[in-house]
């Protein structure tokens, strides 16, 4: 049985390595794959069984506010290409990894996966999220007209070794950290966006590679499967426990309210993963997986992604 994972040197692609020696990671060094003809010269070339799609264009709140056009295009492309290679190379099943930002902004909640299409998302990232939705569509779309047994998982926010810790592009937890250690280092204090009260879920990457593995054996349904730990805390929080395992006074951080927060919550449900066999306990407490992310980001800096 062959694997390929495409995103294969992102964060959620990385923690892969930790699991198992016989997958065969891409990365876009490798291949393009929002062109159509190097993506089937790949497909041709490895000729997988199964595929696990991670590879996308992503970003936080700025990148997505900056460059909608361009998350549009580039991950429309992406996904397209990656679908239908894996369609004309018959590949047996795909497991293509979503956005909780494909929900919209007005739904009622927790977030269940039948909601996704029912309004727009939000205005922020609606692009981003617009592609990611078109995903599901098109895993939908093939598996109706082709029999392609294609499914689709949707995360909520993710972090962990490997992560992209660009100031402008990355997402919440590797950018504070990356702040709050550089500060650290500059003896400055750290300017972080909003006010610090939205809520979030956030779930390690490893535990997300795990729960992919568990589904490329356990769900061949048609819909979508949220698979992100629950339980929302407040940025504010998050920012407190990174500045405690950094050895930072969370007292010198300074919220730039002229700066969009983004939406204030979006917890979620994940029972679809749980009836379907995944064990709840598995998840990787956030105090525990943000200790095992700085303390590999203390090691690796500066060489880290987005440095």
């Amino acid at each position: 049985m062959s694997i390929l994972i495409t995103g294969g040197s992102g964060m959620v692609g990385s923690s892969f390595k930790e699991l198992r020696d016989d997958i065969i990671f891409v990365s876009s060094i490798d291949c393009d794959l929002r062109s159509l003809s190097q993506t089937k010269a790949l497909f041709n070339s490895i000729s997988p069984d199964y595929v696990i799609h991670l590879a996308a264009k992503v970003g936080g709140v700025k990148a997505n506010t900056d460059y909608m056009g361009d998350f549009y295009r580039d991950n429309l492309l992406i996904n397209t290409n990656v679908l239908e290679c894996s369609k004309t190379s018959r590949v047996k099943k795909v497991v293509s990894l979503l956005s909780t930002c494909v929900y919209p902004d007005k739904v009622t909640y927790p977030l269940t996966e039948d909601q996704i299409h029912d309004g727009p998302p939000h205005s922020s990232n609606f692009a981003y999220a617009y592609a990611k939705r078109m995903l599901d569509v098109q895993s939908r779309s093939y598996r109706k007209q082709y029999g392609c047994n294609f499914i689709t998982a949707i995360p909520n926010n993710l972090y962990g070794p490997n992560d992209n810790f660009h100031l402008e592009d990355s997402h919440v937890i590797p950018a504070i950290i990356r702040k709050v250690w550089e500060a650290k280092l500059s003896e400055k204090p750290v300017v972080l966006w909003g006010d610090g009260s939205p809520l979030r879920e956030f779930t390690y990457s490893r535990d997300i590679a795990e729960i992919l593995l568990f589904l490329l054996k356990n769900y061949d349904g048609d819909h979508p499967v949220n698979i992100g730990k629950t339980g929302h805390i407040e940025i504010k929080n998050v920012a407190n426990i990174i500045c405690e395992f950094l050895d930072y006074n969370f007292n010198n951080i300074e919220w730039d309210t002229t700066k969009p927060s983004g939406q204030h919550k979006k917890p979620s449900s994940n029972k679809k993963l749980i009836d379907i066999g995944w064990d709840d306990e598995k998840y990787t407490s956030l105090r525990d997986g943000l200790k095992k992310t700085c303390d590999w980001f203390i090691i690796n800096y500066p060489n880290v992604r987005g440095i």
